[in-house]
């Protein structure tokens, strides 16, 4: 009973020495072990990865007795066992190979004129050589030409690193490890001027075994790191190529002889998915006793203990619980399992805690059954997206802050699952997925691009078959204790055969508990899942009707979001939603690489009190910036759903609505049911409100709050929504839903907006006779006019008290046109025909600015102008017909002038010639180019985000303002941008509120910016070009379409939008109504 009371205790955090437990003898100092010297060609050798590089193992912290609370909660920081190694490093950067010192280890050596330089940091955003972006082709591409295993000694820059080490007096006789988070490419390690070992692959933390090589007090601990080695090969990643130490880098000790070296822990559910069942398997040395204990991470309370001794080196045991709270994203239930080292005490009197290792454990089970990914029972939809480790100012480097920064905007997106891509994480990004909720697919270091696909492909071929095993070993061996982690992936993008077949059988000899995927398996042997990248909306529902389809359908890249892109997820969405065999998809990618060009302290930037104009003049740098020297793939590394800075992009708005977990839909508008969908599926809407509002032309006249919502997962419950429909005057009525958190949940805040929807009530009914409306006079007495309409003179003129309005002659376009003595366009301009759109990055993807380039300047032949008057309804119509020979067609503009009202109504017709293939065309509009300083903009339609065709669920009709510099998104490379959908209508005034309003009964497309078109346009190839650079109009671009082509979203090198949303050659008509606004 005394034994195991002590134990509790002991655990609560009370003190092992409490209760008569006597300090362990200390260890005696390992007896030096030989290291043969290196030759300095490992760096170049497939076959040698590392030397006496310390064995793999789960990522955990040694603790010593008494350091974790009864939660597990410890900050190995504070601990005894640790010793950061970050700070400040003598530093030699050289810039070929065979440049580099060979003597940087001794301890005699005068590093007094090398460079300082700051340890985590990528030695490229410290002013050693510069950032490289290439997508694929390997870093030396252009510049090196030989085969693997040769790796470049030109441009392979080396850096030699020094620093002096002062080891704790209470670290004598412990065994001392050197762990380095992640060191790009490799590291050779010495320590007071002996070698202790080789490692690469450098996104897993190299660790050495350094307890030989030191010394009471201070110790020199020099590496060596080189740009590039041979692994390299396998590390052709679509990123900047940087260079150095990333992570958090530190030495650990522990008692030498009695220890766990390594601990398994695989949670299962069984019967039916409510109890949980945990196996732990632990590698220990000492034949220590083990006591296991299970801690309720909210309480701290132990749920479950066992005590084990040692035998054979093993320390493993099974815990049962019945009805343990069960981890999902939705749910992340987290138990702490302490695993505490223990020896007999003196006199046979309890025990003596060692140290304590903290696992985190999250009870759930992962399965593929009948053709779907299932998570403790349930098809979960996956809605993700792929991260790269990036921060602009860091690059490799990311802290902590940035990294809940990230997660924060995740939960605030929808987005639940993230994909590793394409290497493992700095190991804090599990843990913090593990305590939020995210479902991860746990990428291996392993892309080998460059070498294409054919079967001769050099990945393919037997001396590749270590790289690839061992990067896979290293990443299971890693992660495996992680809850979050429910799918390990393989690599990707290398050509699949037998070393990706042997990996994939490796690690399913090793992890029987998660599925493992592989892209280029396709729907073979090698992958559990099907994951392809960037199939398309069609082979998805292809795939997905066909019965013979035996694989879970989860994209591990889709929805391609570089620039202005994201369109079409909607449809995506659709069909996951419909076929159970299509689960989801992580979109390519979750942030923007840019780097800003002048870094500043990390998280120094808020975008979110920023505007897009201030965003704008941020310089952000992408692939080809820093020199003409090293290749570039341009900036193909710009296509986050989120920017640098981690502002959301426009698309981002449209991938967290497609993601949301919760609908409405309208059952009944006259009585106002609602039905509400939970699509969660482990948790209910208890903690959500629905906020309502009624909404007439726009303007809110009712609203409510519904607070309780008790809807299970998966369920639909109908909601009566209390307005009335008889206080209901407007001509378009909607009902905007929101739903809200009640109770602030991690990372969410009270009251934040999680879902909404906006439903119709009444659809508005045009009467047809809008121009005969508005061309009637007031007081039913007409207004003066007159025609100037005279033979031989360049302009037509109508005139009135308040309009003049002049069309010139020769190009057909309005050469004037003024309102109560202003002037309603800037010097100089005019209306005009607008058929192109400065190209998007999809676009040029699919050489859509070649292909289409008839129609960025098409020939336009006057073939006259007239003029008639009608008296009876006192309007002039002034028509001018072109012929247009490039794009085979004939184009009339008609300007309706109404004097009685002032208005000018527009009309535009394209007449095609049957028959003749013309392209397609971004857009069917026109131009008017306004006085700058006329840039405030009221409208009633989609925003306040600019939305397109193909991606616009996101945004609510309603009435918003903006100014011309606002609207215009700052694309990290210009395009076209700011366009708003569904418009009903367009106010365009100055400060004093002088301009016009635009309206047509038709919803159209409208945007006003402060760039011409032909600033945002790269021509027929792209160059070097930022939004920060860009130079203004000297107008405000009033943008009106009648019909405006998709962005596009499968992919940005070669898809179009989908077939509904393009614009094809045919005959077309857009009109609207130009109605001058009073003082």
């Amino acid at each position: 009973m005394r034994k195991r009371l002590f134990i509790t205790m002991s655990m609560a955090g009370l003190a092992m020495a409490a209760l008569g437990a006597q300090k362990p003898k200390t260890a005696k100092t390992q007896s030096k072990v030989a290291v043969p010297a290196p030759t300095y060609t490992e760096w170049h050798d497939l076959q040698v990865n590392d030397i006496n590089r310390f064995p793999l193992h789960t990522s955990f912290f040694t603790f010593a007795s008494g350091e974790v609370s009864a939660k597990g909660e410890g900050d190995k920081t504070q601990s005894k066992n640790f010793l950061s190694l970050d700070g400040t490093w003598k530093f030699n950067w050289v810039e070929n190979a065979d440049q580099r010192p060979t003597d940087f280890y001794k301890a005699d050596l005068d590093d007094s004129k090398w460079s300082n330089i700051q340890m985590p940091g990528n030695w490229e955003m410290l002013g050693f050589g510069q950032p490289e972006y290439v997508n694929t082709g390997f870093a030396w591409r252009g510049h090196f030409d030989q085969q693997p295993p040769a790796v470049p000694t030109k441009d392979n820059h080396v850096g030699s690193y020094r620093r002096i080490i002062d080891i704790p007096e209470n670290w004598d006789g412990k065994q001392v490890i050197a762990h380095f988070g992640s060191v790009t490419s490799n590291i050779y390690l010495y320590v007071n001027g002996k070698f202790v070992g080789y490692a690469e692959d450098s996104k897993i933390a190299a660790e050495f075994d350094i307890t030989p090589y030191m010394k009471k007090g201070k110790n020199l601990i020099a590496f060596q790191t080189f740009r590039w080695c041979d692994g390299s090969w396998c590390e052709d990643q679509d990123f900047w190529r940087l260079s150095g130490v990333a992570r958090e880098n530190y030495l650990y000790a522990r008692d030498a002889k009695t220890q766990i070296e390594d601990i398994r822990v695989t949670p299962d559910l069984v019967n039916n998915y409510k109890d949980g069942v945990l196996d732990i398997k632990a590698t220990v040395k000492g034949n220590p006793v083990v006591v296991y204990q299970l801690h309720d991470n909210v309480t701290g309370k132990i749920v479950i203990q066992k005590i084990i001794k040692s035998a054979n080196g093993k320390a493993d045991c099974t815990l049962q619980l019945a009805d343990p709270k069960k981890w999902t994203a939705e749910t992340p239930n987290l138990y702490t399992l302490n695993a505490i080292v223990c020896l007999p005490a003196a006199k046979g009197k309890g025990m003596t805690g060692i140290s304590t290792i903290p696992v985190k454990v999250g009870f759930r089970k992962i399965e593929i059954k009948d053709k779907q990914f299932l998570v403790n029972g349930q098809p979960v939809l996956i809605k993700g997206a792929d991260r790269h480790e990036m921060d602009p100012d860091g690059g490799y480097v990311v802290s902590v802050e940035r990294m809940i920064q990230d997660i924060q905007v995740m939960k605030r997106l929808n987005i639940n699952a993230v994909r590793t891509c394409h290497y493992p994480d700095d190991p804090r990004w599990y843990d913090l997925c593990d305590e939020y909720g995210l479902y991860i697919v746990a990428e291996a270091n392993q892309e080998s691009h460059g070498f294409g696909y054919d079967d001769d492909a050099a990945a393919k071929k037997p001396m590749f078959a270590k790289q690839i095993m061992e990067r896979n070993q290293h990443n299971v061996a890693n992660f495996y204790n992680h809850p979050s982690i429910v799918t390990w992936s393989l690599g990707n993008e290398t050509v699949m055969g037998d070393n990706f077949l042997n990996a994939y059988k490796w690690v399913k000899s090793q992890d029987a508990s998660r599925p493992v995927q592989y892209e280029q398996a396709r729907q073979g042997e090698g992958t559990d899942i099907f994951c392809p990248m960037y199939y398309s909306v069609k082979n998805c529902e292809n795939y997905s009707k066909n019965p013979n389809s035996k694989m879970p359908l989860i994209q591990c890249e889709y929805n391609h979001t570089m620039g202005n892109s994201g369109g079409n997820l909607k449809e995506y969405w659709d069909l996951i939603r419909k076929y159970p065999i299509f689960q989801g998809g992580f979109d390519w990618d979750f942030v923007d690489q840019g780097l800003h060009r002048h870094i500043v302290k990390p998280m120094s930037i808020n975008p979110e009190k920023m505007s897009n104009e201030e965003i704008r003049k941020i310089e952000y740098t992408y692939g080809g910036d820093y020199n003409n020297y090293d290749p570039s793939d341009n900036n193909f590394n710009c296509n986050g759903i989120i920017g640098p800075d981690r502002q959301l992009n426009p698309h981002a708005y449209e991938l967290a609505y497609q993601y949301q977990n919760i609908w409405a839909t309208m059952k009944d508008a006259q009585k106002g049911e609602v039905n509400v969908y939970n699509e969660n599926f482990f948790r209910d809407l208890s903690n959500y409100a629905l906020a309502w509002t009624l909404v007439e032309n726009g303007k809110e006249t009712q609203n409510g709050t519904i607070a309780d919502l008790n809807v299970a997962p998966q369920q639909t419950q109908t909601i009566t929504i209390p307005y009335d429909l008889s206080k209901v005057k407007g001509n378009e009525v909607f009902l905007n839903v929101e739903f809200r958190l009640k109770n602030a949940e991690p990372l969410m805040q009270a009251g934040q907006v999680v879902a909404y929807n906006q439903l119709v009530v009444k659809e508005k009914q045009c009467c047809g006779h809008c121009a005969d409306k508005m061309a009637k006079a007031k007081d039913g007495k007409n207004v003066k006019s007159k025609l100037i309409d005279k033979k031989g003179t360049d302009e037509i003129a109508i005139t009135t008290a308040d309009l003049t309005l002049k069309v010139n002659r020769t190009t057909g376009l309005i050469s004037e046109y003024t309102y109560q003595g202003k002037s309603l366009l800037g010097e100089g301009g005019t209306l005009k025909p607008n058929f192109w759109r400065a190209p998007t990055d999809n676009d040029m993807g699919a050489q859509l600015q070649k292909k289409f380039k008839v129609w960025k300047n098409p020939q336009m032949n006057i073939k006259g102008v007239s003029v008639e008057k009608d008296k009876k309804a006192n309007t002039y119509s002034i028509c001018a017909v072109y012929d247009m020979p490039e794009v085979k067609g004939e184009l009339e503009i008609r300007y309706l002038v109404m004097p009685n009202s002032g208005v000018v109504k527009v009309t535009e017709t394209f007449n095609a010639t049957q028959g003749e293939k013309v392209s397609d065309l971004f857009r069917f509009g026109m131009l008017m180019q306004l006085p700058y300083e006329m840039d405030k903009s009221q409208y009633y339609g989609r925003g306040p985000i600019e939305n397109y065709s193909d991606r616009k669920e996101c945004m609510n009709i309603g009435i918003y303002s903006d100014n011309a510099d606002n609207q215009y998104f700052p694309y990290i490379r210009p395009q076209e941008s700011g366009t708003k959908a569904d418009i009903r209508w367009w106010k365009q005034t100055d400060a004093q509120g002088f301009g016009f309003m635009v309206k047509d009964c038709k919803p159209f497309y409208a945007s006003a910016i402060h760039f011409d078109t032909d600033e945002l346009d790269d021509g027929n190839d792209k160059e070097q070009r930022h939004s920060f650079n860009l130079q203004k109009s000297k107008y405000t671009n009033l943008f009106l379409d009648g019909e405006h082509m998709g962005v596009g979203g499968e992919n940005s090198w070669g898809a179009w939008p989908l077939e509904k949303y393009r614009i094809h050659y045919g005959d077309k008509s857009f009109s609207f109504a130009i109605i001058p606004l009073n003082k």
